[in-house]
């Protein structure tokens, strides 16, 4: 039995300024998100520099203020068709629950009033701006707010937060509250850590020990929500020539902005002008972001080979109104614009018919995380003699002072963010197509650390190390084999078959793969297992070969067998890197697209073994300390 929309979650955090909106509901809808687009605004010019004791920028909201989040600070590409806009769909949106212990003590005749600030950071500009703030709580050094900060959360971006903490004493000035520490992470952190849970010291003020604070990540629970519908028309309008027509869906949801972003498209069904559509599944926040009254557009197309499609019509509707349908047929009228104005006697160009309609929860990424799923990230670097002298500024592992090399770079911008999901923070890290010394051994598979018995560095800064120290003792030769490598990966992750672990392999290469064979063999084995392939290409060269390899349009296949999953992703860093010289940018757009499919890929193989997440464990809260004796 399908279910309908559930009731809207309630607690979340208004970012300063913002008026009084009764209670949290379905996402940023309507008004409430105009007026949650607008609080941002009035944040941003409240933003707080980083730096040591930072003043609250403005009064206090008061504590009933309750409202949505602001946008996500970068837009993830959409498809588009028929002048539809990009915009982004966050993969689930997180609630975060605040607690501190032992904090400072600043009030002479009583304990403090403690109330916490959000800040969020834009990786373009590196500003921070208030995104919410908690109720004040009197008199005690250990808070347990109530009030919630709900978060749009991308796997594949590194969305890093601010948390001050602040003394306030309504008793004296309520613009002027004491600062009692703060602590910095990124959101992945916390969803990361254990049962989605970190503790953090608090610092920033010199010379005392400012106390702790707790926080907790939950998904909100309509974020599971997986819609599945079947839709007919009759009598659509005849478009073909010599035949009828070869229509097909595109599904759009509405934009703040009176824009549409593309969500879905059904298959094609030829020749007929009364086509049934195949049953199709797509995650309730794809289509309407959690506003169930948001405007959800449907264009109806005549398929043309030429890609040239032919518009018959269109008609609107909504997710709550879609949803009518688990009881009763609903049926539209598609209507073309352009034939109304001019025909008098126009009717419609169709109509379609919603025949199903049901909704069911799904386990998500957040859950395996939560049950505790590790990624293990496996890094491997391209020493083959194409990339130049590694002491020659023209050297594609050139080593500047002022800059990263594209290595360095790409290096950084996926590891930064699988990190935070990784409890030991320790990553084996292996170069190919160098001669070794000190006998010249040509190796497709060395550590960079030059530990054959345990290749793991410690942190991302740890690889870079190891890395830097390699470019100084090996002599870069070739030729260019990905095979050893990715059947190493493979060979640990043969090992799991529990969930417990997932193997993400980025390999960072610059020019034409040697061993095509065997690396299309090895890929075709490694998609039987919890394993994904990151592959960046760097330089200038041409890499239609590694096209070949990212399985998005055609399945990699070696010697008649298919891959059973798409795990490869490729993309050539120049895209990426920003004309300006903004390196942050740049990896910051190089990561998001590069990661942006892991957590489906994960999905995927859990799915194909019905691998269910284990239960978070069991919480182990900080307990609040014993009042002491007088």
């Amino acid at each position: 039995m399908g279910r309908g929309p559930p009731a809207g979650p309630g607690g979340a955090v208004l970012p300063s300024g913002a008026a009084a909106a009764g209670g949290h509901c379905q996402g940023a809808s309507g008004g409430s998100a105009r007026r949650a687009g607008a609080s941002a605004a009035a944040a941003a010019a409240d933003t707080a520099a980083h730096g040591p004791a930072p003043p609250l920028p403005s009064p206090l909201a008061p504590a009933a203020l309750v409202s949505q989040p602001p946008a996500a600070l970068v837009a993830r590409p959409a498809m588009s068709l028929g002048g539809a806009s990009e915009r982004s769909v966050p993969a689930t949106k997180i609630e975060i629950t605040v607690s501190c212990r032992n904090l400072l003590d600043l009030d002479t005749f009583s304990k403090s009033d403690p109330m916490v600030v959000l800040y969020t950071q834009s990786r373009a500009s590196q500003e921070w701006r208030e995104f919410g703030r908690t109720e004040v709580i009197d008199n005690t050094l250990n808070p347990d707010f109530v009030r919630k900060f709900v978060l749009d959360y991308f796997f594949e971006e590194k969305q890093n937060l601010r948390f001050d903490v602040y003394n306030v004493d309504s008793k004296t000035n309520i613009s002027k509250p004491d600062f009692l520490g703060q602590a910095f992470l990124a959101l992945g952190e916390v969803i990361g850590g254990q049962g989605s849970r970190v503790e953090r010291t608090l610092t920033g003020v010199p010379g005392k020990k400012c106390g702790t604070i707790l926080l907790t990540a939950e998904e909100l629970s309509n974020c599971r929500d997986i819609a599945t519908m079947q839709l007919c028309a009759n009598k659509l309008d005849k478009k073909d020539f010599f035949g009828k027509s070869d229509p097909f869906l595109v599904f759009y949801r509405s934009n703040e902005d009176g824009t549409f972003t593309i969500c879905h498209k059904t298959e094609v069904v030829k020749n007929t002008l009364n086509p049934v559509w195949q049953p199709f599944s797509i995650p309730v926040r794809a289509l309407c972001n959690g506003d169930y009254d948001r405007t959800v557009k449907i264009d109806v197309y005549d398929w043309d080979r030429d890609g040239s499609h032919d518009f018959i019509g269109e008609f609107t509707t909504s997710y709550r109104e879609l949803s009518k349908a688990q009881n009763q047929f609903t049926v539209y009228e598609v209507l073309n614009p352009r034939k109304k104005c001019k025909k008098k006697k126009y009717v419609n160009s169709g109509t379609v018919t919603l025949l199903s309609f049901s909704v069911d929860s799904e386990f998500t990424f957040v859950d395996y995380i939560k049950g505790g799923t590790q990624l293990n990230f496996t890094v491997a670097i391209d020493f083959t003699a194409s990339n130049g002298n590694p002491l020659q500024p023209t050297s594609l592992h050139y080593m500047s002072p002022y800059q990263l090399s594209a290595y360095a770079m790409a290096l950084k911008a996926v590891g930064e963010i699988i990190q935070d999901y990784d409890s030991d923070k320790l990553f084996p890290a292996y170069g190919f197509g160098a001669k070794l010394p000190p006998e010249g051994r040509i190796s497709h598979q060395f550590p960079l650390n030059n530990n054959d018995e345990d290749p793991n560095c410690a942190g991302i800064e740890g690889v870079l190390e190891s890395y830097f120290q390699s470019l100084r003792t090996v002599q870069l030769y070739g030729p260019t084999y990905f095979a050893p490598v990715i059947n190493q990966v493979a060979r640990a992750a043969a090992k799991i078959s529990d969930g417990s672990q997932y193997y993400v392999l980025l390999i960072i290469t610059d020019g034409v793969i040697s061993d095509m064979t065997q690396t299309k063999e090895a890929i075709v084995s490694a998609s039987s297992l919890p394993m994904s392939i990151i592959i960046v290409g760097v330089g200038p060269a041409m890499f239609e070969a590694m096209e070949e390899l990212d399985g998005d349009d055609v399945r990699v296949s070696s010697r008649g067998r298919y891959a059973e999953r798409d795990i490869v992703q490729f993309v050539p860093f120049r895209d990426y890197v920003d004309r300006s010289g903004n390196q942050v940018l740049s990896m910051a757009r190089l990561a998001k697209d590069v990661l942006a499919e892991i957590p489906e890929q994960l999905l995927s193989y859990m799915r194909t073994r019905d691998i269910q997440p284990r239960p978070p464990p069991p919480a182990n809260p900080s307990p609040i300390p014993a009042p002491e004796q007088p």
